[in-house]
């Protein structure tokens, strides 16, 4: 008897089965038109709102050279853009906090890849391929009690 026929007596027995996948349709942008994305590196966290425009960055308010100074830092943060081809058809807004610049940068860069990703699924695999939507899960490590840091130790005196 196999197990894989189907009979004209089952329910199913008209039903053609589709292997294409359906198109997914792009998000549908939130209040103001904006689509939002958050990323988070280290103990930064940085919220990250585009939409369509001229390809303005803003990040606190601030120009992006005036935020970051570092070029790493600052290549950092476009790399999502350069890889979807999209930095000068998209307006970038970022709020970010806490950490420190490379943190920051780095949370940025998820943010804007996460947004990206919401605003066009199309864009999926470029972003992957790049690396963009992985979020780097290392933190600090904590001090341990009885040790002066996480892995230094107060000298040993054996007398």
């Amino acid at each position: 008897m196999a197990d894989n026929v189907t009979n004209a007596n089952t329910p199913l027995a008209g039903l053609k089965i589709s292997t294409q996948e359906a198109p997914v349709a792009k998000k549908a942008p939130s209040k103001g038109g904006f689509t939002w994305g958050t990323g988070r590196r280290k103990t930064s966290v940085a919220r990250v709102r585009i939409k369509p425009g001229k390809g303005e960055l803003k990040i606190n308010n601030r120009e992006l050279e005036k935020y970051f100074s570092r070029p790493q830092d600052i290549s950092n943060v476009v790399a999502p853009l350069k890889a979807t081809r999209t930095e000068k058809s998209l307006d970038v807004f970022v709020n970010v906090m806490g950490g420190g610049i490379t943190g920051q940068s780095g949370a940025v860069m998820l943010g804007i890849a996460r947004a990206l990703k919401n605003y066009d699924p199309s864009l999926l695999q470029a972003l992957r391929d790049g690396g963009y939507l992985t979020r780097d899960g290392r933190m600090v490590e904590r001090k341990k009690p009885g040790q002066s840091g996480a892995r230094r130790r107060f000298q040993f005196s054996k007398r």
